[in-house]
């Protein structure tokens, strides 16, 4: 059973609480990466797997494993996160949502990670990895940020190296990822024998590239990968409008948390 929540938390002067929905608050660094679509739509690829033991390489806030188990898709989660402050803070939003007794934090470099640490391998493994290489796009002034965006404490070869290590055979892992990068995607998960079995490009409407790509990979599965439709966040502007709406599909997943599998 859920702890009691923590319902009025102390915010440091570079924090800010928000809220996700009607079941999550979110404790946030003012200064570092926020929640945005890529961790809700990664969220919402996952299959459910009610007794799952899961594992979020790289956990920022923890917002990943706190909508895991707001919408029951796994039983316990370790939010593995190799910067300090940032295990700390997901301590206090584990409290702050009542997880506190499922959600474990572990301040650890996923280059080193193994499944000892874990207690043994587990059945999923998630992550939304630093999409940028190192001295690549704009510096950001602050190091938080800058390691949560670019590949400073490994890249997608390491994470893909993790999920392995720490998955049993039959096991899942479920990434968002660069479009413009697939390549270097599709070869970390065959060096860490993760089959990719389903994948799906994100657009932010029908006249634009791929934003983001999610896959789902089997450890040791046989080779046979299902493309869905693409998803289209936003349809053709009405006469008049000014904000973008909604596809159907896309407003579907935000209200479920879900893809139709």
């Amino acid at each position: 059973m859920d702890i009691a929540k923590d319902v009025t938390p102390r915010l440091l002067s570079d924090e800010r609480l928000d809220e996700v929905n009607a079941s999550i608050r979110l404790i946030q660094k003012k200064q570092g990466l926020t929640f945005g679509t890529d961790a809700y739509l990664l969220a919402a690829y996952v299959r459910p797997q009610h007794r799952a033991r899961a594992v979020d390489l790289g956990s920022g806030t923890g917002i990943l494993p706190l909508l895991l188990l707001a919408r029951q898709k796994a039983a316990f989660v370790t939010a593995v996160e190799v910067q300090e402050s940032f295990a700390d803070l997901i301590a206090r939003n584990a409290a702050l949502n009542g997880f506190s007794d499922r959600i474990t934090p572990l301040c650890a470099d996923v280059r080193t990670l193994c499944a000892t640490q874990l207690g043994g391998e587990v059945d999923l493994v998630i992550s939304n990895p630093p999409y940028m290489k190192c001295n690549t796009g704009k510096r950001n002034a602050h190091d938080e940020k800058y390691i949560a965006r670019h590949e400073v404490c490994g890249g997608i070869g390491d994470f893909c190296d993790a999920a392995g290590r720490l998955l049993r055979y039959g096991g899942r892992f479920v990434c968002v990822w660069r479009p413009d990068r697939l390549t270097e995607l599709l070869a970390a998960l065959d060096r860490a024998s993760l089959e990719p079995k389903r994948m799906t490009f994100v657009h932010a409407d029908a006249e634009t590239e791929p934003c983001m790509v999610l896959t789902e990979a089997v450890k040791g599965g046989a080779p046979s990968l299902r493309m869905s439709a693409p998803l289209l966040l936003y349809r053709p502007r009405r006469e008049g409008e000014k904000n973008r709406v909604l596809t159907d599909a896309a407003q579907k997943i935000y209200e479920t948390c879900n893809f139709s599998f």
